[in-house]
């Protein structure tokens, strides 16, 4: 069993896996997640880097309605498979993939980071309304 560290590395892995997909990040999450579960194994980490552009094509294909539920279902599918890998390793090998991971994750939140929104309402009016969303956000109101 996973000690809840690890398990919590894992859910921030498969989050970080959809987060990248689509991104500048992708490139790079993508093969190095592809080399952690393969494990050495050329056949494995093919298997692994056609797995993950399913995953691309699920979430490019998903509508907007439809986008978060997807996204969900691919992070979790992700974090599960994270969790096996970590769960099925010695010790030894197991930090030094956490290591990995968490260097993965790391990257695409940096690359993350300078996503911004810009809201920009000018003549409008608005009662109870709310502007929702994450990261670095400017609104303007005229």
């Amino acid at each position: 069993m996973l000690v809840e560290a690890l398990l919590a590395l894992a859910a921030a892995g498969g989050g970080a896996i959809v987060q990248a997909a689509g991104t500048d990040a992708w490139n790079g999450v993508r093969s190095g997640i592809a080399r952690m579960l393969g494990r050495g194994e050329e056949a494995r980490e093919q298997g692994e880097l056609e797995r993950l552009d399913r995953t691309w094509a699920v979430l490019d294909a998903a509508t907007e309605g439809e986008a978060e539920p997807v996204r969900a279902a691919q992070a979790a599918v992700w974090q599960n498979r994270l969790e096996i890998l970590l769960e099925e390793m010695p010790e030894v090998q197991r930090q030094q993939v956490a290591a990995e991971l968490q260097a993965l994750i790391e990257q695409v939140s940096a690359a993350n980071s300078g996503q911004s929104v810009h809201n920009n309402f000018s003549g409008s009016t608005f009662e109870k309304s709310a502007v929702q969303g994450s990261g670095t956000q400017h609104n303007t109101f005229n």
